[in-house]
């Protein structure tokens, strides 16, 4: 082999995509010392997205002074990449672990958010992509449309930032205000979830009580951003309110969309486009992916068919190496994918095997090479 591609997921609770890569990569390059193996750590928008694009394709992390999930001064970041895309992730001045211990998706904000947008326009930036996950916020990404100029006005008139406890009180929107380059900058958001804004399955309902809400505040933020997204459609023409992925990140999926013009895409499918990973498969002659577990869930769109997709299109093999895997996933073979391997050796409940992950999947990798130099000689 002279190329191979290591394109893993992380496998939650045990390895980061980066360490499945060294792994990789080691045992690669034990069997085969003078294959390139390109690395391409994937994060699926939320904390460490940044960090997984600049190792995949290099660039710089810019940091900006920015306001937190309480409108207090903090320090954030995001990257720019070296064809001028800027990806930010909004856990990077948004997330739970900055409001541990005094969680309140009432009052959170993600004007940051806004505020690393607007730099990335004033540095020049061409693209901006948005990585959504782990935050605390749910006021529908109001704070970052009014931190780029967008502007929201009460029943007297009174301009104000809306959080999630006061989208309620919204009843006229301007956008004549809006920073103009942002006006002209496409932007892409990494969403991975399909829930709508409000209702039963949306933002307040399943989401909320994870960033601090009892029964009556997720009944409190549902009734909002229900009101909200009326607002939204009488102000902008545009309803957010049933956009599967509107939902995420306390709905800043549908504020994404009704106030940056934002595409919804899946996290992998936005990793692919932003790496050119089409133009750096061409040559290669195989593909290394995993997961934490392969099963139905992973058909839908995850990490592995992503890839899978991609690489069949270029008649790629593609090898998974999954922490385990669930039944009914034989149409993975038809969607690119040319074996699933496991890396747990013994019947081991996850609670004892977690601890073993980076051993096993040496092990694994090493058997998985051996028998590719094998069959190659």
């Amino acid at each position: 082999m002279k190329k191979v591609i290591l394109i893993p997921d992380s496998f939650k609770g045990t390895l980061s995509s980066g360490q499945i890569c060294r792994i990789m990569e080691k045992k690669v390059k034990e069997y085969f010392p003078k294959c390139e193996a390109v690395k391409v750590p994937v994060a699926d928008g939320g904390e460490g997205s940044v960090d997984c694009f600049l190792a995949a394709v290099g660039g710089e992390k810019k940091r900006v002074m920015v306001k937190g999930p309480y409108m207090e001064e903090m320090e954030a970041f995001y990257g720019i990449l070296p064809d001028g895309t800027a990806v930010i992730e909004m856990a990077a001045c948004a997330s739970l672990p900055l409001v541990e211990g005094r969680q309140n998706p009432e009052k959170t904000t993600t004007y940051g958010v806004g505020q690393l947008m607007l730099d990335a326009a004033e540095s020049g930036c061409k693209k901006i992509v948005v990585g959504l996950g782990g935050s605390c916020t749910n006021d529908a990404g109001a704070g970052a449309a009014a931190a780029a100029g967008i502007r929201f006005y009460d029943a007297s008139g009174t301009a104000f930032i809306p959080t999630g406890g006061t989208l309620k009180k919204v009843v006229r929107i301007s956008l004549e205000s809006m920073d103009e380059r942002l006006k002209k900058i496409p932007v892409v958001t990494m969403c991975d979830i399909d829930n709508p804004m409000y209702g039963k399955s949306g933002a307040a309902y399943i989401f909320a009580p994870q960033k601090g809400a009892d029964e009556d505040m997720v009944r409190n933020l549902d009734d909002n951003l229900k009101k909200f997204a009326a607002v939204i459609e009488k102000e902008t023409g545009k309803d957010v309110s049933q956009i599967p992925g509107g939902g995420a990140a306390g709905a800043m999926g549908a504020g994404m969309v009704a106030f940056f013009g934002s595409q919804l895409q899946m996290g992998i499918e936005t990793v692919l486009d932003t790496i050119n990973f089409d133009e750096m498969i061409k040559d290669a002659d195989m593909i290394f992916t995993g997961e934490g577990k392969m099963d139905t869930q992973s058909l839908r769109g995850k990490v592995v068919i992503g890839v899978g997709k991609r690489a069949k299109e270029q008649k790629i093999p593609v090898t998974v190496v999954a922490g385990g895997a669930g039944s009914g996933i034989e149409d993975a073979y038809d969607m690119g994918i040319s074996a699933i391997f496991t890396i747990n050796r013994m019947p081991e409940d996850f609670s004892v095997s977690r601890y073993k992950s980076e051993e096993n999947m040496e092990l694994t990798m090493d058997n998985i090479m051996r028998f590719v130099k094998a069959v190659t000689h």
